[in-house]
């Protein structure tokens, strides 16, 4: 029932084996085992390089058109060339810039509004960093319309903004909604300036609730993608050590 972006499966589970189902010995020793089917950016989840292509081509300018394959998936880029991410991160809490609990649906975050959450926090983007950008839009989680908000749009970083962060040779960047952009447009030109021509990965679903509560701008961030050969992206469980 959780929201997911409708390019996206959604997450569905079943418990195939109940305790009782099948048992073993005089003490019957019973295993219970589930099954569960999700999209690899479903939920809480980290892009891979290859997730995004202009004219075929992904970062480093590679055509991918050959090195692609519907059984086998990216031959190239996949989320298993991803290592595990502990890094600096730094938190950008942009409804805190304008006084706001939630940005409003046609928000956009760009170079001023990340300058201004940086200054306000004290904190310096630097190169390898791990960015994280708060909307507050995820206070809608468990509404699932209105966190998607198809019709009016959602908030989110601008192309100005994605070209800040490259420019700063950040390494990672993520935000609480679908999809990192603002939305409309719909082909995500962040997507494009980060992933296409700077190699950046996006994570998006994020919680940045309780970091905004407790004012934590700072910490030691991890998450730790799975080796899914060939996989446009993850799942990941983050988590910031302060």
């Amino acid at each position: 029932g959780m929201p997911h972006h409708p390019n996206q499966p959604p997450f569905s589970y079943i418990l195939l084996k109940k305790h009782g189902d099948i048992t073993l010995g005089e003490e019957r020793i019973s295993f219970c085992n589930d099954l569960f089917t999700m999209g690899g950016h479903t939920g809480t989840h980290l892009d891979a390089k290859g997730h995004v292509a202009r004219n075929n081509r992904v970062t480093n300018n590679i055509d991918i058109s050959e090195l692609q394959d519907y059984q086998t998936g990216l031959k190239i880029l996949g989320i298993e060339t991803t290592p595990p991410i502990v890094k600096h991160g730094v938190l950008l809490d942009i409804p805190k810039v304008v006084n706001l609990d939630v940005l409003p649906h046609d928000f956009g975050i760009g170079e001023k509004e990340m300058k201004e959450a940086a200054e306000k926090e004290g904190v310096e983007i630097e190169e390898g960093d791990v960015v994280l950008v708060r909307t507050g839009w995820i206070k809608f989680w468990d509404d699932r319309q209105k966190y998607l908000s198809i019709e009016k749009g959602v908030p989110g970083v601008v192309e100005d903004g994605a070209r800040f962060l490259a420019q700063r040779k950040i390494s990672f960047t993520g935000s609480d909604t679908t999809a990192y952009d603002k939305v409309p447009p719909h082909h995500l030109p962040c997507h494009v300036i980060l992933l296409v021509e700077n190699g950046i990965q996006i994570m998006e679903m994020l919680n940045l609730e309780e970091l905004s509560r407790k004012g934590v701008y700072e910490f030691l961030f991890i998450a730790l993608p799975l080796k899914i050969r060939g996989g446009a992206g993850s799942p990941i469980r983050p988590i910031a050590i302060v």
